[in-house]
């Protein structure tokens, strides 16, 4: 799926991703976490991979299979990041954080998120 940078797409690019993902049954019980780090993912790549730009696109590509889960892959095309200069949002001085708050979650609701591409396209599985 391919959308624009605008977050009113994130929504409705959610809820048609996880309707298909519910139709799978392979993650079942695990929907919600899949869903809130979708969007997490999403709107980051909106935000800060595309700045809101709506002729920028996201791609969000999503496979899955009975041995290795559910894989999740979204792709923007920003200058990157690096995950690990991000601040820990469970520190004292860091529990209201502008940033990085969203990486936390999706690293806590999935069983393994890796970044590839200077940060430009994030790996997401669930299994």
């Amino acid at each position: 799926m391919t959308l624009p940078a605008k977050r009113e797409a994130v929504d409705p690019a959610v809820q048609q991703i996880m309707a298909e993902v519910r139709k799978t049954n392979r993650v079942a019980g695990k929907e919600d976490d899949i869903e809130l780090a979708l969007s997490e993912a999403l709107a980051n790549a909106v935000v800060h991979g595309c700045q809101c730009d709506p002729d920028k696109r996201v791609e969000c590509c999503v496979v899955c299979d009975d041995k290795r889960g559910l894989l999740i892959v979204v792709r923007d095309p920003g200058t990157g990041f690096d995950p690990a200069l991000l601040p820990v949002p469970t520190a004292g001085e860091n529990l209201f954080p502008t940033m990085g708050g969203g990486v936390y979650l999706m690293n806590q609701l999935m069983d393994e998120v890796r970044y590839h591409k200077n940060g430009t396209e994030i790996h997401m599985v669930k299994r």
